[in-house]
């Protein structure tokens, strides 16, 4: 399989993450978990294209890409009121947390790609290829809207599958082997 079609298996896999992540109830929980799925995409992605990554370079990447987007936060705070705040929210999220992941996919793909890492990309041409991949992202999360139950119980699954690992339950052979299961699914 060639590494960009296994780069797309990628980054559809984690987009539908996103979108299921999007989802958590729980005013800004959601968005931290949005980030932790796009740390994960990249440390998959690097792997892939044989580059150096480090949790502290994938950071400072999504933050310089995505910035503190005030619409995430936003969308994370309207999960607070009562009621149709969590509906309204929920669905606004979820759907710009697959739109970014996407995008940051994208840009990480094209940078890895050229040979580069994230320590020596070019920031401006770098957010401007976000821009314009965030905008396709919308399209493409649309079209996965079918998923989104899908991407839910997944979502679900691995977390508790996380658990887990942290109570000591699964092995992380075991914890990756599903894992790796449950991602077949998608």
């Amino acid at each position: 399989m060639s590494k960009q079609i296994e780069a797309e298996k990628i980054i559809r896999s984690h987009v539908l993450w996103a979108v299921g992540g999007g989802l958590i109830p729980i005013p800004l929980v959601d968005f931290a978990a949005v980030t932790a799925i796009q740390l994960e995409m990249l440390q998959q992605l690097a792997n892939l294209y044989e580059v150096d990554y480090s949790q502290n370079v994938g950071k400072s990447f999504v933050s310089a890409l995505t910035g503190t987007t005030i619409a995430s936060i936003g969308a994370s705070m309207l999960k607070a009121i009562p009621g149709i705040g969590s509906i309204v929210g929920g669905v606004s999220m979820s759907a710009m947390s697959g739109a970014s992941t996407y995008a940051v996919g994208q840009v990480a793909v094209n940078i890895f790609s050229d040979s580069g890492s994230l320590i020596d990309f070019n920031i401006e041409s770098a957010k401007q290829a976000y821009e314009s991949a965030y905008e396709k992202g919308k399209s493409y999360v649309s079209d996965l809207e079918d998923n989104k139950a899908k991407a839910a119980n997944i979502y679900e699954s691995l977390e508790k599958l996380g658990k887990l690992k942290q109570q000591g339950i699964l092995s992380q052979e075991e914890f990756e082997a599903k894992k790796k299961e449950l991602l077949a699914r998608i």
